[in-house]
């Protein structure tokens, strides 16, 4: 009933990154053992905070210390990645993870990261498809050339064909995209028109739709749960506000997202009820009774641990025995 999400930002005001990345760890074990339905990790570069740089290793760290958890990478910005390596290291976890981790894939949107990994912003969209594709084929296990380099990867995925792979996105062209790759859709929640856009190239490109998710503008993406509040707004407030104002400056005024707020200050974050939500027990109930789910992020904008560990423990205490 529900998910967590982990960004490892790690704001010079918060908790050092050292305790964040210990704590996630021990997060994923007690999500196993109290019905989390999935695990999600995200990728960017260069970032002020340090968020996460790297989420195949953390989704590797996340598999060893759970059974049985679905475990997703959401999103891996696969134009920045060489496709035989990245290709390569997924193969490795797929076989780590017993078939446990899939991806939502993206071209990503922050120009600053191509340009710190020597890669070209301009194109991205035809790089993600060219990668995807090479990746798929090395799964097969069979030599092949690529970019004038012979290329066998091995060892083979446990999955047939490979992890699952989503295509991540907000636009037509992405919509576009999944449906010449016959992919399912995770977007960002900003076009309402999405959704029969994907269908529509499915059609033409003579594919079967795949699973399609589309949040819908105000539903809490970033959940928390608290007995006060007004006093967990006080103490947790400020995190969630610098990551707000961290995502809408990378997202600029080009990018549109249910995730998307332009909020100042702590207060205006909390009034527009939107993704950023700090829920009473009985607002955590009726959450999960009318939207099936809620997405916790229980170490957002670097919480202090003792903070993050109260919402998740009064989520277990106080709401999911009355599911």
């Amino acid at each position: 009933m529900f998910t967590m999400r982990f960004d490892m930002r790690a704001p010079s005001f918060g908790a050092p990154p050292s305790d964040l990345y210990r704590c996630a760890l021990e997060m994923a074990s007690w999500g196993e053992a109290n019905g989390c339905l999935s695990l999600q990790v995200c990728e960017h570069h260069g970032s002020s905070d340090g968020y996460l740089s790297a989420p195949l290793v953390m989704a590797s760290a996340f598999a060893s210390r759970t059974t049985t958890l679905p475990i997703q990478v959401a999103a891996l910005i696969v134009p920045l990645h060489d496709p035989i390596e990245l290709a390569e290291q997924m193969a490795v976890l797929d076989l780590v993870s017993g078939g446990r981790i899939s991806y939502v894939v993206a071209i990503g949107y922050v120009e600053s990261e191509y340009a710190m990994l020597g890669r070209t912003f301009s194109g991205r969209g035809r790089r993600l498809e060219e990668c995807i594709r090479v990746m798929r084929q090395a799964w097969t296990g069979e030599s092949f050339s690529f970019e004038g380099r012979d290329v066998r990867v091995t060892p083979i995925p446990q999955t047939p064909g490979g992890p699952t792979m989503m295509m991540g996105g907000g636009v037509a062209a992405s919509a576009r995209r999944a449906a010449r790759l016959g992919m399912g859709m995770i977007a960002m929640g900003g076009n309402e028109n999405l959704e029969s856009q994907y269908r529509d190239a499915c059609e033409a490109e003579g594919q079967t739709p795949g699973l399609f998710f589309n949040p819908k503008p105000g539903l809490a993406m970033s959940a928390f749960v608290s007995r006060d509040p007004d006093e967990a707004w006080a103490k947790w407030g400020p995190h969630l506000l610098h990551d707000a104002k961290a995502y809408a400056a990378w997202m600029g005024e080009e990018i549109q997202s249910a995730t998307r707020s332009d909020a100042m200050t702590v207060d205006e974050l909390r009034a527009a009820n939107g993704s950023y939500r700090i829920f009473t027990p009985d607002e955590a109930l009726a959450e999960i009774k009318e939207h099936g789910i809620l997405m916790m992020q229980p170490l957002c904008g670097g919480l202090p641990i003792e903070h993050a560990w109260e919402s998740l423990e009064t989520l277990a205490s106080d709401v999911l025995p009355r599911l």
